[in-house]
């Protein structure tokens, strides 16, 4: 059976589990971008994000091939292992998951209530690629049938239904431009690309990465695969240190200027943006795409008909602080100084009533409090256009303050803030 017929045929039996995810134009990011941007709303299937295909493809065939398999494993950060918590609840299977320590709790709550019974939830490693080794051996010596979350060709085929399903929900007779996509394992990136090669759909892709996990675009400039020493994990759904084996095979020809990676900030002030603006709650991996967009020429957009990929919503809202202040930071909303502040009645209120009608200092600690001449205070601001910042500095440099602007210092931020 042909790679498409056997995508087709998953995505038939898919239909018994949940309908496909909608495909919505997006008035907001369409006068944005002067596009027709429409969204694949992945974050509104069952699980909240597209692992679910994948998984189910996997375990659907493994049962044939398998049958008389005592368990089910694997290992994931979030969305994969909700997808085969659903599933073995699903299929009434017994489902061993692996997730690494630093797995958001309500990830792990939410992977318990879709398995219920049938699974059980195992916390190991501080990184992925960690949890994976120890889930790995764990099915080995249990005789058990391990589900990876992207390097499998029926995972692959599994998340190629999304790319299926958009080519039939575009409004009748027409083909998405440009559809944009998040990468961590590349099983999705894979799935997609290979179903419309196959199917001689002209669209471009264009990938986005988080900053801190850029797998891809590291293998694909060595021409090999490429193990990141290091993964920053905030972007949990897509920090992965290494891209699948299957993956690259299929994506190795993409153009590297077609991969666009996203400093994880930026992805907190579109999470923040479309929560504010469109109601949508997006987790960072499921902002990636739509962040993208910022990457592209307003003139490579204007006028096409843009599809991205909203791959996850699983975000937990003790996040939500956090979120936040990343994004007053890179919208340049917020900033933190240093402040050399005299020790003398009134110095404070000198310093105060600099500020402007709309600045408003969200923290103010002294870091040198035994000082007898000066002592230095850590001082957060927050205001509501970025150019308040220039004329407060340029008022507190002529008012004779000496002051350090600390927001971008990475080594001082992450010391103090």
């Amino acid at each position: 059976m042909s790679f498409e017929k056997r995508v087709l045929a998953a995505r038939k039996e898919m239909r018994e589990l949940f309908p496909a995810t909608p495909l919505q134009l997006n008035s907001y990011l369409s006068q944005l971008y002067g596009a027709e941007v429409y969204l694949k709303r992945e974050d509104l299937s069952p699980v909240r994000s597209y692992k679910i295909r994948g998984a189910f493809n996997a375990i659907r065939i493994s049962l044939r091939e398998y049958p008389r398999v005592k368990e089910f494993v694997c290992a994931s950060a979030g969305n994969h292992a909700q997808g085969m918590a659903y599933c073995c609840s699903y299929f009434k299977l017994k489902g061993v998951i692996f997730m690494p320590v630093t797995t958001p709790q309500q990830k792990i709550n939410r992977t318990k209530a879709f398995g219920g019974s049938n699974v059980e939830i195992r916390l190991f490693g501080d990184y992925f690629d960690q949890t994976l080794k120890e889930a790995v051996e764990f099915a080995k010596r249990n005789e058990g049938v391990f589900i990876p979350p992207f390097d499998n060709e029926n995972v692959i085929e599994g998340q190629a239904t999304v790319m299926s399903e958009v080519t039939d929900q575009m409004p009748e007779g027409k083909k998405p431009d440009i559809v944009l996509l998040a990468v961590g394992g590349g099983g999705l990136a894979a799935g997609m690309v290979k179903y419309s090669k196959l199917n001689s759909i002209s669209n471009k892709f264009v990938f986005a990465e988080p900053k801190g996990a850029a797998s891809f675009y590291a293998t694909l400039s060595k021409g090999k695969i490429v193990k990141l020493r290091k993964t920053d994990n905030f972007v949990d759904g897509a920090s992965v240190a290494e891209i699948g084996k299957l993956n690259f095979k299929i994506l190795k020809g993409v153009n590297s200027d077609d991969i666009k990676i996203i400093e994880e900030d930026r992805i907190c002030a579109t999470m923040i943006d479309m929560l504010n603006n469109e109601g949508i709650v997006l987790e960072p991996a499921g902002a990636l795409a739509i962040d993208a967009l910022k990457d592209l020429p307003l003139s490579a957009l204007k006028g096409k008909k843009v599809v991205c990929i909203v791959s996850g919503g699983n975000f937990d809202f003790e996040r939500l602080p956090d979120v936040k202040e990343r994004a007053l930071r890179v919208t340049g909303l917020k900033k933190y100084v240093i402040l050399r502040l005299p020790q003398r009645p009134g110095a404070l209120k000198d310093f105060l009533n600099l500020l402007g009608p709309q600045d408003d200092i969200s923290r103010f600690e002294y870091l040198k409090k035994s000082a007898r001449n000066f002592g230095s205070v850590l001082i957060g601001i927050e205001t509501t256009i970025p150019k308040n910042f220039d004329n407060l500095f340029s008022r507190m440099t002529k008012e004779g303050f000496a002051f350090e602007d600390i927001t971008e210092n990475q080594a001082l931020k992450e010391f103090v803030i």
